[in-house]
């Protein structure tokens, strides 16, 4: 679409979105990111508090969640939890609700991967494992933010899924039909909660410590395969849930971003 004249009375209602320099803000907003203490997680919760928001930092380790929160410049305060734990989530979410008042952000990061092999040879307890982090846990914690935020104040929920939500791949099959449920849970909740805006993101092969053993085992090859040449870095998703956060993405809602360095259109898969 070719826009030919803009009406001065237009610029100068729209004038953040007409600036020469984009300024992603989160001023006067309160975050709650779970999975916060290393990788994808710390790097949104880092981002968010740089862009002026209050950030709750959720993970089941407090001693790395205080590493992470002091290198942070901004507010922020931490609420160890384990991600599958519904009580545990009800108590971070009322503890955030203490601290800060409020919660206009979700970010729904933390997940768990136990097993590695055909999806037909799971194991009951490590199949009851993998739901109960990367699926049950984020939806029963939306549904306390909601319900103790969001339902009088709209906000905004983020889903951290994966490609393997999209594209089957051997050995990832459990994990995999998780991220493949957060997709849909996306879609399903934006449908349901309206003003609230609900947001995925669907990573590839990401340099974290969740997937190392895929880094070292396969980096090189993977990002020589790549149209952009390399691997995802932490902050690579980070910047894209700012975004995703931010008003300025304040039309979007119950879709998921694939950010894969071009693995989608190279191959189709990763």
């Amino acid at each position: 679409m070719v826009v030919e004249y803009i009406p001065f009375e237009f610029l100068q209602t729209h004038k953040p979105y007409f600036s020469q320099t984009m300024e992603i803000s989160l001023r006067g907003k309160t975050a709650l990111v779970t999975g916060a203490s290393r990788g994808i997680g710390a790097a949104i919760a880092k981002s968010f508090a740089e862009a002026g928001a209050q950030v709750m930092l959720s993970s089941r380790k407090e001693e790395s969640l205080r590493a992470v929160a002091k290198q942070i410049d901004g507010e922020t305060d931490i609420f160890a939890a384990n991600t599958g734990d519904i009580e545990q989530g009800q108590a971070c979410v009322d503890a955030t609700m203490k601290r800060f008042g409020k919660i206009d952000i979700l970010v729904n990061n933390a997940a768990t991967n136990p097993y590695y092999g055909d999806t037909l040879g799971v194991d009951s307890a490590r199949f009851d494992k993998t739901f109960q982090v990367n699926l049950k846990g984020p939806l029963f914690w939306s549904q306390a933010v909601f319900n103790a935020s969001m339902k009088k104040n709209p906000g905004v929920i983020l889903n951290i899924a994966s490609v393997g939500g999209l594209r089957a791949e051997q050995g990832l099959g459990v994990y995999n039909l998780t991220k493949a449920a957060i997709i849909h849970l996306t879609s399903q909740l934006a449908c349901e909660l309206g003003r609230t805006r609900v947001v995925g993101i669907a990573p590839g092969l990401v340099k974290t410590a969740f997937a190392a053993v895929l880094v070292e085992n396969l980096g090189d090859k993977l990002a020589s395969a790549l149209p952009t040449k390399r691997l995802g870095e932490p902050q690579d998703i980070a910047n894209l849930a700012l975004f995703l956060c931010s008003d300025l993405a304040s039309w979007i809602t119950g879709e998921t971003y694939v950010i894969d360095g071009g693995a989608g259109v190279h191959s189709g898969s990763m």
